[in-house]
């Protein structure tokens, strides 16, 4: 899910979203499953445009 967001968006970052993305992988995965997913909080330095884009889920592949 992170991988395919980044490879997904990544080509239209600006250098602000880059490092928000950079800050954000530094955490642990499946914390951030937990945000992305709703299970847990978003800690505030994560909320935002960029966390809303991430839990939309429209970036995943999900074969058929």
């Amino acid at each position: 899910m992170i991988g395919c967001f980044f490879d997904h968006f990544h080509k239209e970052w600006n250098a602000e979203q880059i490092a928000w993305f950079e800050e954000l992988i530094e955490e642990e995965d499946v914390e951030i499953m937990a945000w992305a997913l709703g299970t847990l909080p978003v800690p505030e330095k994560y909320t935002g445009p960029m966390m809303d884009a991430m839990r939309k889920l429209d970036y995943v592949v999900i074969p058929r």
